[in-house]
This record gives C-alpha cells, structure tokens and sequence, in this order.
C-alpha cells in the first residue's frame, strides 16, 4: 500500500512542478497557466498533432503571433487558427490561461485580445486532437472554442454557419482582404469568396464596401440549419437540416464514401488519418492540402483543389489595377491604372486614380482640369454603390468617356457590348480592380496636363508673305466651307429619313414579334405611354404589381412592374427573361417582352380577357353573376395540370412554381386555362447582408415540407395543385369559415363523400348536381393522391394529367395524414375555436382602421 501511495505522490508532485513551469504541457490546461512568447512556448495536444502558442511572424524576426498549427510536420508551422492575424504582438507578449477562465493574449500592459469567458465557469482547456482548442466549464460544457472564431482556414469537421466567415490577410499596400462566408439570396443560400476595401481606402459614400466575384452551388429553398463543411475524407460542401440530412458538395474527393453529413456530428472527435485543411489564401482564392508525406522525396502540402482557375476572376488581385494573363492562362501579372502606381516590391497597384469630389464649391463640373485616358480591351469590377448609371444609349465608344468627361462625380467608364447591346457604365470609385476583355474599354478620368503641347510651328508678327499666303487661304477655304456645309445638310436629311423609317419599322416589328416571336426589349419611356402612366391597375401579388396597357395596333397587354429585383445584374436577368420566354405552351401566359433600364425591370405578358380563376369559382358579390359549368372546369384542372407537367418535366431547366393558386391561373376569351408567374423566383434581388426565412407561396396551398426541414421539390408543387382542384370541385376555398361546423373544412366533407360514393353531393352547389359523376370522382380522387403528406406518394403531373385524362386506373387514396388529424382532433371544436380568433381579428380591423373598411379574409387560412 505504501509504495503505491509514494509512487502516486511522486507523480503528482512531478504535474505540479509542470503545471508551475507553465511551459509545454500535454492535451489539458489548468487555469493559471501562462504562456512567453520570447521562449517560443505553446501547449500541445495529447498526440501532439496540434499545438497553440507563439510563432515568429512571417518576414519578421522581433514580431509573433499568437496561433494554432499542425505541430508534427517537420520544418513546417503553417498556421489554422489566429485571433490577431493582422496585427501581430513583440517578444514581450504573454498568454495567460487566469484564475477566472479568461483566456488573455497581453502585449506588454495592452489586452490585445480576450476570450471574454471570466463570467462562465471555465475550470479546464484543451488542445484537441482536431484542432479545436476548447475552454470548458461546469459538466464540462462547452464555453468557448476556436472552431467558433475561424481566422483564414477550415479544419475537417470545422463548420462554418451562415453567421461566421473566414477572413486573409490584408494586404500591405493598400490594406484589402477576403472573406469566404454564406451569400443569403431571397430563395437560396451559396458560398462567396468576396473582395473588401477598408473605410480609409474607399472614396464611396458607404463607409465599407465589397464585391462577391466567386460563388459555389446553391442551396434553394431550404429551412433550418445551413453549414459549410470539410469532411475527414477530403470533400468540401455545405450540410442543411435540422438533422443535416441534405448537402450540395462544392468539392467531392473521389475517396469519400461516407460523405458530408457524416462528419457533422463528429466535430469533437480525435486524430486525424489524413492531414488537411482549407485555406483562404492572401490571392483570393480558397484552397485544399493535403499534407504528403512522399512528394519526389520531401514532405510538403499538396493542392487538391482551389475555386478559382483563372486568377484575374479574382476581384482585387492588382489592388485597383490591371490583371494580365500570360500565354499559359495560369499566372498573372499586374499593370497600373493612368495616375496610379506600384509601391516598393509589392505587385498590386494602390493610390486611387479617382477625382471624385473635384466638383466646383456649387457641384458645377470643371471639365477643363481633366481629360480621359484611354485603356483599350479591358473592364473593370464594380460593386452597385460606385454606379452612377448605365448609359446605354452611347452608341459609340468615344460618347461613353465624353459621358464621364462631362460628370464631375464620375472617375471612369466601362463601355462594352452585351448580346450586341451597348452598355456605358459610369462609376464614381474604383477599387476592385480591372481584368482583360476583348470587347470593353475602360476610360479614366485624369488630371490634365498643363504643359500639353499646342499647335506646332510658330508665326512672326507682321510677316507681309504670311498675309498675302493667309488671304490666298482664304479665298480657297471658303469655297470648300459652303460646299461641305450643304453637303452635310443633304446628309443630315438623308439620315433623318433613315431614322424615321427605321424607328416606324422597329415599331411594326416589335408589333409582330409580341404576336408571334421571342421576348422584345422595350423602352421605358414606350411602356409609361402603353399604360397610360400605369394608371389601370389590373392586380397585385407578391412579385409586383400589374397594370393594362394598349400597343399602337390595339394589341392589349399586361404590364408587371417587378418590385424585389436587383437594380444591378441587367445582363443575368436579360438571360433568365429570355430562358422564361422561350417555354411556349398552350397553357402557359405568353411572356412578349420585357425592360431593363437603370434600376427598372419590367416584363410584358399576353393580355388575358377573363381575368384569374378565382374570380370565376368564388363566390362573392362582385362575381355573383359568373359560374362555370361543370365541363369547364374539368376542362381548366386538366389544361392547369398540362402547363405545369410542361416546365416540370418538359424543359430543359426544370422549375418550380412554389405558389400555385387559382389567382395564379388566368383565363382567355375561350376560358383556356394559362399558369402565369412560373420562373419569376430566381429574379428576386440578391441580398447577403443577413439570413431571412425561405418560405414562399401562400398558406392554404403549401405542402408539409415548405413548414418542416425537408429539401423542397416539384412534388410541392403538386400538393398545391390538389388543393386548387378540390377548390376547382368545391367552388369554395378549402378552409371557409362562412359555412357550419360540419362543413367548414372542404377536404374532410369531401374524402368522406367520395369514400360513400356520392361524389357529387360536394360539387359546387349553384351547379345544382350537373356535374359528370365519373369526371368528379376521378378529380377527387387525384386531389386527395395529390396532397398526400409522404412526398412519395405524391403522382407527378404528368401522371395527374394521364388520371384526369382517364388513361390510366386510379386507386382509392389514403386520407392524407394532415386532414386525418384535424378531424380526429374534433371539427366541432375546432370551429369555435377558429371562429373565436377570426371575431377577435375583425373586432381589431375594425378598432384600429376606423377610416376603412374592415374585413376578413379567408383565403389562406391553413388548416395546419
């Protein structure tokens, strides 16, 4: 007994002396431990893969930083983790691991950095085996670890929620850097590498600005969590769900089978078979190593991957400069803008070229201070800030620098051809540098040169052969002068002629392409007069508002002004315009055109004479004289069905409605049935400045999984597609709180009068029982396959189009899941209860809006 207490005495007496050292220690860190940074010392983990301490700064013998790095690999200290990346500390630095759990970086008597964890209990830290240096607290709970704070590189199992970002260097001419970090848009989520200029650097009014110029797939439509991961195995992608059941990779490794979401819940765990790691590197580019432990010889990082090939897509590489390929397309290298400069060894360009603010004390512009210089085949990045407008009706190349001459705010123009279009931006800063492209020309706005040469030669005063030569001058000019002077008006006639004719054949040709080609780009300035300054508003819905307008030939129209679309982007919505007008189908709305002008985005659809279904199958005092006869509206489910199946499965890039209702299914003169608004959704402004929901649609109409985290599908269209047909059946809405307790909710009456056989009872009742009993029952019967809560179990369209049409046999449907539940909650109590909330909400419509007409809308109540 004595000998095993001595033997456990000595070894604790051997970890304290340890732990008073405060020098290197093993895996775990007792509070009061202190690391120096003049004695290079550090804390390792338990295999001593990782260490966190102090690292001589790179080009920089008297300077450290703070960090974590792979501590195996021999004559390599390649840092994942730093909190103080761009401002490194001296000799004198310390960290200390305090009595209270606050993790301390101290240069000299400054608190350069802090974990800020005195409040929450930390008793323990640990460098683990992955990386991740963990503060603990009571129950060994989690208060702060680094994986929470990622500096340039991602670890595997590391994630990177839409709340962080990985952040490089700046660099040291100029002070820009990049991130990597989630790209919110309205429907989807992606990755972005992006370019940012500091406060001191940028002449824009905003105090900060940037410019995402890579993005890596989308994740559309998803709730719940979203994080970016790289996995054990190599693979590199993003993980969505609650129960992080879906990914979309960025970068798959061929070697990985177990893929993204297996390493999700994995994030603590232990040594790592394969060394690497995920780097934002200081060129705006991210990427892959892997550590090799056999490369001809030596051991060294290996690239597996990096985002971007091509280094001059890389918004910033030259500071505002110039990016110049070489013959291999791989190296880049950099060339001034006019009035700028490279500083000391440095490759990128700094000193902005702008001249915005030279206006005159009253904005007035002092054209004769400056003059444009040219720099032939190249563009240039800019972000939506330093826009001053598009120009695009500088139709030659030479107007687009005049047009920036003569704007004491503008500094350059871009002018270039999109799909033989012109376009002229003009820009009132510029810091994200320029890129070659055949067909742009940049234009900058320089100081003028004051001792610009004048005219050549020079004339004595007085010089008698002088005059004599001048009045011989003279008298031959003046001859030339009235000749050319009526030649030009000749030409100036003949030209005028040539517009107008042409301007009369535009309007004939725009004419005949609405009736019968691919969609016209219109003017404004043409709209504002077809709608007579939008003054008919025909509706509103979620992606605008539309108004009726009339063409010179009686053609009638629908105008949609789109509401939520970026102002910026005109060639990417020009491409999804054209993608949406090329789908041509009888049961579609005809897309005839469309406007693109500054920060306008308007389309122009085929006029529909009778207007949307719901004000043909609802009741309602307005409509109270329209009914559709039962052949109708089988005949208008059927042809609904027919247009979706189109762009479901028909076209080449499949889309999905997301908001299919009877307001979104408009009739013709022949009661033709057209689905409208399809495609609309990936015109929505892209907005990364913070994480929204991604529901869409309307309640009443949306499937199960819109409200839970399931990847959403076509198949969500077809649930809403069975609840518009037992809408189109009812002639009511599915959920009408006008009716009684025993009838209120649609789909129950109705499952249980198809299951009786009396199909008929629940069709619409001013149709007074005239209604094909067989049609009925087989309508019914594909809506209530249709809303199945399963995905699965859902038909697609084109097998709901087959059902309805009768070519193929229908089984009886299982009650859907969700109306199950609602009856065998109590329909009675239910009612109250819906009632009692629906009297409370107009009684305060009413008490609040005392000036307007207070009413209740039933329409998307959801049953759920």
């Amino acid at each position: 007994m004595a000998p095993c207490f001595l033997s456990y005495a000595l070894a604790l007496l051997l970890f304290f002396l340890i732990e008073l050292s405060g020098s290197i220690v093993s895996g775990r860190v007792r509070l009061g431990s202190r690391l120096l940074a003049k004695e290079n010392q550090a804390w390792f983990s338990d295999n001593g893969t990782f260490a966190l301490g102090f690292t001589p700064a790179a080009d920089s013998n008297d300077q450290y930083q703070l960090a974590i790095w792979f501590a195996q690999l021999p004559g390599d200290t390649t840092m994942v983790w730093s909190p103080n990346i761009n401002s490194p500390v001296s000799k004198d630095a310390t960290l200390e691991f305090d009595t209270t759990g606050n993790l301390m970086l101290m240069d000299g008597d400054t608190t350069v950095w802090a974990s800020n964890t005195s409040e929450a209990g930390v008793e323990l830290a640990v460098m683990s085996e992955n990386g991740n240096f963990i503060l603990y607290s009571t129950n060994l709970s989690v208060a702060w670890q680094s994986f929470a704070y990622p500096s340039d590189t991602l670890l595997p199992g590391q994630p990177l929620t839409v709340s962080l970002e990985l952040t490089s260097t700046k660099s040291s001419s100029h002070g820009g850097y990049y991130t990597l970090k989630m790209l919110q848009q309205p429907t989807s989520l992606s990755l972005a590498l992006t370019y940012n200029v500091p406060k001191s650097y940028t002449s824009s009014p905003e105090s900060y600005s940037n410019f995402s110029y890579w993005s890596g797939p989308e994740i559309s439509n998803v709730t719940g969590d979203v994080i970016a991961v790289l996995s054990k195995a190599g693979s590199f992608g993003m993980v969505y769900g609650s129960s992080s059941d879906g990914a979309v990779y960025v970068y798959k490794n061929d070697g990985d089978y177990g893929g993204l979401s297996s390493d999700v819940n994995q994030r603590n765990s232990n040594a790592l078979s394969v060394l690497r790691r995920l780097t934002l590197e200081v060129n705006g580019n991210i990427r892959l190593y892997r550590w090799d432990n056999d490369v001809n010889g030596s051991r060294q990082w290996v690239p597996e991957w990096a985002a971007v090939s091509n280094p001059c897509d890389i918004s910033g590489i030259c500071g505002n400069g110039i990016c110049n390929l070489d013959r291999s397309k791989t190296n880049a290298s950099c060339t001034c803008l006019p009035g700028t400069s490279k500083v000391g060894n440095d490759v990128s360009c700094s000193g902005n070229s702008s001249v915005a603010g030279k206006c005159g004390p009253r904005h007035e512009n002092l054209m004769s201070q400056f003059k444009i210089s040219t720099v032939q085949k190249t563009n240039y990045y800019f972000s939506e800030s330093s826009v001053i407008g598009n120009y695009s009706d500088k139709g030659t190349v030479s107007k687009c620098g005049d047009a920036c001459l003569s704007n004491c705010d503008c500094v350059a123009s871009v002018y270039g051809l999109s799909e033989e279009k012109a376009y002229c931006w003009l820009l009132r800063s510029m810091e994200f540098g320029g890129f070659e492209d055949p067909v742009s020309t940049l234009f900058v706005k320089v100081e003028a040169n004051a001792s610009a040469s004048g005219a050549s030669g020079s004339r004595t005063p007085g010089d008698s052969s002088d005059e004599s030569q001048s009045t011989h001058e003279k008298v031959l000019v003046l001859p030339i002068v009235l000749s050319m002077a009526v030649l030009i008006g000749l030409l100036g006639c003949l030209l005028y002629i040539n517009i107008h004719r042409k301007r009369s054949f535009k309007r004939a040709l725009e004419s005949s392409l609405l009736l019968s080609g691919a969609p016209v780009s219109f003017s404004y300035r043409d709209l504002l007069g077809w709608t007579t300054n939008f003054s008919q508003l025909l509706g509103t819905g979620g992606f605008g508002s539309v108004y009726k307008g009339c063409l010179k030939d009686g053609t009638l129209i629908a105008v949609k002004k789109l509401d939520k679309v970026s102002p910026h982007g005109e060639k990417e919505f020009v491409t999804e315009v054209k993608t949406i007008g090329s789908m041509h189908h009888l049961n579609l709305v005809r897309l005839c055109g469309y406007c693109s002008e500054g920060t306008q985005r308007l389309l122009v659809y085929e006029f529909m004479k009778n207007g949307s279904l719901d004000n043909w199958i609802f009741h309602s005092l307005s409509t109270r004289d329209r009914l559709l006869d039962w052949s109708s509206r089988f005949r208008i489910a059927v042809g609904t069905a027919q247009g979706i199946a189109y762009f479901h499965e028909q076209c080449r890039d499949r889309i999905i409605h997301c908001d299919i209702k009877p307001e979104n299914i408009l009739l013709d003169e022949n009661f033709c049935p057209k689905v409208s608004d399809f495609g609309l959704a990936k015109l929505m402004v892209r907005e990364n400045s913070h994480v929204v929901t991604m529901v869409r649609g309307t309640r009443g109409y949306l499937a199960p999984e819109w409200v839970s985290n399931r990847p959403i599908t076509v198949k969500a269209d077809v649930y809403s597609y069975g609840m518009l047909l037992l809408e189109i059946v009812g002639g009511r809405r599915n959920l009408d709180m006008t009716c009684d307790a025993d009838d209120f909710f649609y789909p129950g009456w109705a499952y249980k009068e198809m299951t009786s056989g009396t199909p008929v009872k629940v069709v619409d009742r001013r149709l007074k029982g005239a209604a094909e009993e067989k049609e009925v029952m087989r309508a019914l019967m594909v809506a209530f396959w249709c809303i199945q809560d399963e995905v699965s179990n859902r038909p697609s369209m084109g097998e709901v189009v087959k059902m309805l049409e009768g070519s193929v046999d229908i089984n009886m449907p299982p009650m859907p899941q969700t109306v199950l539940e609602l009856i065998e909650e109590g329909l009675d109590h239910v009612y109250k209860s819906m009632k009692r909330e629906l009297n409370q909400f107009c009684s305060f419509s009413v008490a609040t809006h005392p000036s307007s007409y207070a009413t209740c809308s039933h329409s998307t109540i959801s049953p759920r």
